[in-house]
Formats: structure tokens, sequence, C-alpha cells
């Protein structure tokens, strides 16, 4: 091991994401690449998905420069997958990727999908950390949003992942649900706190073009208002600074040391491969994704870069700008001198006027020393106004 740690030292960090595209039933909010399937149509995808990996850590190997901090499977419901499923995937994942001592492996689990047995073969394949889609623990709420699982099957469902060794979990909530009142949000965190997950991430639902509930006039008259948007924020971020969870991100908050290494990766720079039907990837100074009709893609994996499109080589403009809206995500905000580091400037050459626009109405601030740039409470409720601002 002293050996493969020294090899690690003198690489560059590496993420991975392994999308699986199939669920069974498609939720009324919900805008991802994904769709129900077969078992044969599973099996199918894996073994093309098993290839790509393996073609493309081929590749990346033969540069000798990359190692792997984190995986994430996302969809879809990768929890439709079987145990031998995400065993193949991660074996060829190890055997092809030089992988970190203490990577994160993080898959995505629908509570309606688990079961003891599945449970297991996860942990054993190497998955130490597992993120439920939860959204509510209201019966109603989940009924709504086309959800196949009740609040009494997700607990069933968290206590077994719990008994199977699993010591790192994230619960998936929503708020600004259609006829969801402050006291029914309540609940579902005071429920939640009672479980003491890892990790929470809290988002408000948006209606996204072309699903079933952006179509539904019904649908818009039962969202709540703004006001009562902001009301269930506010307490999200009061109840869970109460119960030791750190917001350490706009909508996501962690108990000390449990922050997701995988997501505080995106938006802090480092690279990541998407693998399957749809995946994006940043390497290397480009953007691309793989193919998104399943028929092509399943005819491709043997050659992986006959699959990737929308190509995008990043300018500096472009690198900057990203590094402003993505860092400034993060409540540790942006450093000083990492900018400069990175771009050869002075931060405050290239944003003084907009910074200091901000700073007079206490929406951004300086910490530790004026070395780190980062939102103000207030400035995070209107975080997407300010990211414009920083479009060069």
């Amino acid at each position: 091991m002293g050996a493969m740690c020294e090899i690690c030292e003198n690489r560059k960090d590496l993420e991975l994401y392994i999308h699986i595209p199939f669920c069974i039933k498609k939720c009324s909010y919900c805008d991802f690449l994904s769709f129900p399937s077969s078992a044969e149509d599973r099996e199918e995808y894996v073994r093309c998905l098993v290839k790509e990996i393996e073609q493309t850590g081929i590749v990346l190997n033969n540069k000798d420069t990359y190692q792997v901090r984190s995986v994430f499977i996302g969809g879809g419901t990768p929890s439709l997958l079987s145990g031998d499923q995400i065993k193949n995937i991660m074996q060829v994942v190890q055997k092809y990727f030089l992988i970190k001592e203490e990577v994160e492996i993080t898959m995505e689990a629908n509570p309606g999908t688990l079961t003891k047995k599945n449970l297991s073969a996860y942990k054993d394949a190497g998955i130490n950390r597992l993120s439920m889609g939860l959204q509510s623990a209201d019966n109603s709420c989940l009924y709504l949003l086309g959800r196949i699982h009740t609040w009494e099957e997700f607990l069933k469902n968290y206590e077994l992942a719990r008994k199977a060794g699993f010591e790192n979990i994230n619960i998936d909530l929503m708020s600004g649900l259609p006829g969801q009142t402050m006291s029914i949000y309540k609940k579902t965190l005071e429920k939640v706190m009672a479980l003491r997950p890892e990790h929470i991430s809290a988002y408000s639902l948006i209606l996204e073009e072309g699903t079933p509930f952006y179509e539904s006039e019904e649908i818009h008259k039962k969202i709540p208002n703004e006001e009562a948007d902001r009301e269930m924020y506010q307490f999200t971020k009061e109840i869970l600074a109460e119960n030791g969870y750190d917001r350490y991100e706009i909508s996501n908050y962690a108990l000390k040391g449990k922050e997701c290494i995988h997501n505080l990766g995106y938006w802090s720079g480092v690279p990541y491969i998407g693998f399957g039907l749809g995946a994006s990837s940043y390497f290397e100074g480009t953007r691309f994704s793989n193919e998104r009709n399943l028929e092509h893609y399943k005819k491709e994996p043997y050659v992986p870069f006959m699959m990737r499109e929308d190509y995008t080589i990043l300018s500096q403009k472009d690198k900057i700008e990203e590094f402003m809206f993505l860092g400034l995500r993060k409540r540790a905000g942006i450093s000083k001198k990492e900018f400069r580091e990175c771009f050869h400037k002075n931060i405050m050459d290239v944003y003084g006027e907009v910074i200091s626009k901000y700073e007079k109405i206490d929406l951004l601030e300086w910490i530790k020393n004026g070395e780190m740039l980062r939102l103000t409470d207030a400035g995070i409720d209107v975080s997407d106004y300010i990211f414009c601002d920083f479009m060069l």
C-alpha cells in the first residue's frame, strides 16, 4: 500500500459519474434522462457500460496522471440494478482506474426499490455512501409527486441500510411542493432529524419544462407562494443548524466531516468523466456529453469517443466565470490566492466593481482576513441574480 500511496501523491484528482437511466416510473416533476426498463434492458446496458468504462480507463491509465477520489452512481434509479450488476460495474472501475484509499463511492437509491439482500451486496461491492431520495415524509405529498414509496417504506429501508453497514447516508428533501403547508414540511424535517443521517440535500421544487407538473394548471395553483417557500427555506436552515448540520453549500447540509466529496469536486473544478447514457464530463479543459439515444449508445461503447458530443473547449473567460459562480455556491467561498494562481490575475482587477457593489449591500463578504470571498446569508437568497453579474 505504501508504493500505491506514493503513486497517488503524484497524480491529479479525478471524479467518475456513472449514469443508470432506468426507473420504475418517472416522477411528475422529473426532467432527468430516465425511463422504465425490463430486466433484459438493464443487463444489456450494464454490459455496454462496463465496456465504456474499460475502454476509457485503458486510455487514461496510459497517461499515468489521474487518481479517482470519488465515484457517484446516479440516475434514474441505480437501485434497480442487482447487487451482482453493481459489483460488475465497480470491479471494472477498480481494475482500470487508480482508486484513492479513502475514495467516496456514492449510489443513489429509491426507497421503493431496496431490499436487504441488495443493500448487503451494494456494500460488499464497495459502495460506502448511500443517497436516498425521500423528498417528503408526508404520504399525500409523495403520492402527488409520483413517488413509488411511502414514508413507512422509506423508514424500513433506511433501517435496513443501517443494518447493512452504511455509515454515511444522505437524504434528499424537497420544499415548496403542491399543497405542502409549513406544518407538513416541519413534520418532515422533524422526522428526518430523528434519524440522524450524515447528510441532507434540501431543495425547493422547480417546475421544469416538459414535465407533467409544468404542464398542469392545477399543480401551478397548489404551489406555495414565494413567501411560504422562503419560510420553509429559513426553517430548514435554522433547524438543521440547531441539530449540528453545517450548510456547506447553498442546498447541502452535513454533520462534521460528512460533506459530499463528489459534489464539492463539481463546485471546485475537479475534472470528472461521466459514463453511461447522456452523462456529462469535464476533462482537460473540455466539456462534453455522451449520446442520449439508448439504441445508439448500445452500438458504440467499444469506442467511447464515438458516442461523445457537444464538445466545448473552455476559454480563459469561461474558466474564470465558472470559478466564480460554482465556487460561490460553497459556504467556504472562493480563495483570492487560488484565483491568482489559476488565472495569473488579481480577482479585484477582474471583478472589483461587481464585488464592491454587492459588498456595499451586504450580499458578499470577505472572511478569513480578506482571503476568502463568499455570499452572505442574504446573498444566498438571491444567488442566481448575483451569479449573472459574474458573467464577463
